[in-house]
């Protein structure tokens, strides 16, 4: 997926766990988790807003898109 979430590193400059950002952006510890791995296949503008309110940061910082190679070459 071209899309890479940097939630991750954000949290380790930030020095904070998940719980602790789980809840202060209001959502689970599990979905916190599912964010953070990369797993997710969307995300709220409401929910980025929140990250980066708590993470004070831009949503450049959290998220990245990559050109996927081409196996083929």
């Amino acid at each position: 997926m071209p899309i890479i979430v940097n939630l991750d590193v954000m949290m380790a400059k930030r020095k904070i766990g998940l719980m602790e950002l789980a809840e202060k952006v209001d959502l689970t510890p599990a979905n916190v988790s599912i964010l953070k791995n990369g797993k997710a296949k969307a995300v709220r503008f409401s929910t980025l807003e929140e990250l980066c309110r708590v993470l004070k940061c831009q949503p450049g910082d959290i998220l990245e898109y990559a050109e996927e190679s081409d196996e083929r070459e």
